[in-house]
């Protein structure tokens, strides 16, 4: 059977000729009209549970509604809740919490879990025990996490007064989750334990993908350990490094067990982010329209953070 007869005669073959229609779905230049379909279910999920709930926060962070309730008419749109969020001294006073936080768990996350990515990915013995062990804060649930630390801490029982009576450098049991300074000190302890392993994770992948060639032309073009750092390993994260900070920035953004578990958001409030505050309105005072208003500013500051975060991870860190 010739080509010929097979494009004219053949059903596959004609599946594929020139003279299928436009509109068919097989028709080479509908291809995309057909990648666009099979990718339509996945938007359309996205959409339901990721876009439909921030719009209706958008519009409930319009109306002053103290309590939802199932079937009730709704409310007018009023800038009330804004209003008051914007003149209020709480709403500012956990911004500069939420991005005191933020800023020194990322750094300090950042730092941690690059130096033991490299140091797990040299060679030696017992490194996959080693790799293990470094991704094990990671896996404890956050509650479990908060639970384990706020024993450790405790003013009465814990081990960190033990030993640090016992050693001789404190007279006394510090009140760690009741002090203004150390319960904010407690907080950033346990959240860098709790995230830096996935930044630690994240880099070793990255340092994975360096080819190895370039490590040793540098050490025969007589480069020490800290221009190899500098020129290779850190320009080869920049591709990781990017996708790393940013989603250690919003986990801290919006972690609320670890918080809530230690210190409930004060002592005097200086442990209350933005994601304590939004829980305190919405299920405490019931305001869920404040509540709504609070968390659409989040939201956007969230959005720019991440885009800084963005054009920031591709200058070079040199």
């Amino acid at each position: 059977m010739t080509s010929q007869s097979i494009g004219q005669g053949d059903p596959v073959g004609r599946r594929f000729s020139d003279d299928s229609p436009r509109w068919s779905l097989w028709n080479p230049g509908n291809r995309h009209i057909f990648a666009y379909l099979l990718l339509l279910p996945a938007v359309l999920l996205t959409a339901a549970i990721i876009v439909y709930p921030i719009i209706s926060a958008i519009d409930l962070s319009f109306q002053k509604i103290k309590i939802a309730k199932l079937g009730r008419s709704r409310a007018p749109w009023t800038l009330a809740n804004y209003e008051e969020l914007f003149t209020s001294a709480e709403f500012y006073q956990a911004i500069w919490v939420t991005i005191t936080l933020v800023a020194t768990v990322t750094l300090l996350s950042y730092v941690i879990g690059l130096a033991t990515a490299v140091m797990v990915n040299q060679h030696f013995r017992g490194r996959k025990l080693a790799r293990i062990l470094v991704a094990v804060p990671w896996a404890v649930p956050s509650v479990m996490a908060a639970i384990i630390w706020w024993w450790l801490f405790d003013s009465s029982f814990g081990l960190i007064n033990w030993a640090l009576v016992r050693s001789g450098l404190s007279s006394e049991m510090i009140p760690w989750l009741s002090t203004p300074g150390a319960a904010f000190f407690v907080i950033v302890v346990v959240m860098v334990w709790k995230g830096y392993p996935f930044i630690s994770v994240i880099m070793l992948a990255g340092l994975q993908s360096i080819p190895l060639e370039l490590y040793d032309a540098a050490k025969v073009d007589g480069a020490n350990a800290w221009n190899r750092f500098r020129y290779i390993t850190l320009p080869g994260l920049r591709s990781v490094r990017g996708i790393a900070l940013i989603l250690i920035m919003l986990w801290v953004f919006r972690d609320f067990p670890i918080i809530y578990i230690l210190t409930g958001g004060g002592p005097q409030r200086t442990t209350q982010t933005l994601a304590i505050m939004t829980y305190q309105e919405a299920f405490k005072f019931h305001d869920f329209g404040f509540a709504a208003a609070i968390g659409v500013i989040t939201l956007i500051i969230s959005v720019i953070a991440s885009w800084f975060m963005v054009r920031r991870s591709d200058e070079p860190l040199y």
